[in-house]
């Protein structure tokens, strides 16, 4: 009976995973910004391509169907291409694993960024993650694999309860709840519940953590304690630099020097017109 829920689990797992044809990110990340803005403790949100991506940015009405937590290089971990893991990740049918900053980079991204973070707090976000390096989905619990394949659509008041149907640990291992969970060891505040107690003159807000499985990847980008990092503003940006394919620009001309353009009149001018005042004064 396990061989044969494993065997199907594999088959779903697969299928979540494939990719779908005709992925086109709008604006992919410009891979050398995006290696120089990350820092330890950075969530990297990224626009998914495969199955279960899709699924995901339709439940949680968002853009971003991942999030993997960056730790910074990993020793002796490496990737295909010789380049260091430096990011820490759950999958379906993987579990919990390294992999390289090229893996996203054709993809469209985000950074988050945890505000006021303390050093050795960052540290210890970063150390759970790698800790649960190796963390096996449990394929034998199809629950938690059929939830993505339910039939659309699906009322709007159920679509988060719907990432966290099913049992215990398999579903804390899906990408934002490891994340959530990391930040969690150091009471650090993603979205957390907020109430109000005390007197009218005297309001005192009282955070309450959230379970960590109802956390998805847009909850770091509208969070109120990440700052939104865009690797091209963040290393400095200056419009006047940008060629645009409508000017040309003549040999020796330096870039963000825009030639001379003829006014452009507001209203349109009729020649006509012109021609019969002219013969009135006349």
């Amino acid at each position: 009976m396990n061989r044969m829920l494993d065997g199907v689990g594999q088959l779903i797992a697969r299928y979540l995973q494939r990719p779908v044809n005709g992925y086109e990110p709008f604006t992919p990340s410009d891979p050398d910004a995006l290696r120089q803005s990350l820092q330890p403790g950075d969530v990297l949100l990224v626009e998914g391509n495969n199955h279960i991506a899709g699924i995901i940015k339709y439940l949680t009405q968002s853009t971003w169907s991942h999030a993997s937590l960056y730790v910074g290089p990993l020793p002796g971990r490496i990737g295909p291409d010789g380049e260091p893991d430096v990011l820490i990740e759950a999958n379906v049918g993987e579990g919990v694993v390294s992999a390289p900053l090229s893996k996203y980079l054709r993809f469209h991204t985000r950074i988050c960024r945890p505000v006021g973070l303390r050093q050795d707090d960052c540290t210890r976000v970063c150390a759970y993650a790698v800790e649960r390096i190796g963390f096996a989905y449990d394929l034998k619990n199809i629950i938690d694999l059929m939830r993505y394949l339910l039939p659309l659509p699906v009322p709007q008041r159920w679509r988060r309860r719907l990432i966290a149907l099913g049992s215990g640990d398999p579903t804390r291992l899906i990408c934002s709840a490891l994340i959530a969970d990391a930040f969690r060891t150091v009471r650090y505040p993603i979205l957390p519940k907020i109430r109000l107690t005390g007197s009218r003159q005297a309001r005192e807000e009282i955070l309450e953590i959230r379970h960590s499985s109802l956390y998805c990847p847009r909850d770091f980008d509208i969070s109120p304690y990440f700052n939104v990092v865009k690797p091209t503003i963040a290393r400095g940006f200056d419009y006047k630099m940008l060629q645009w394919a409508d000017l040309t620009r003549a040999p020796g001309i330096a870039p963000g020097i825009v030639p001379e353009v003829a006014d452009i009149p507001l209203l349109p001018q009729t020649a006509g017109a012109g021609d019969e005042a002219e013969a009135v004064v006349a």
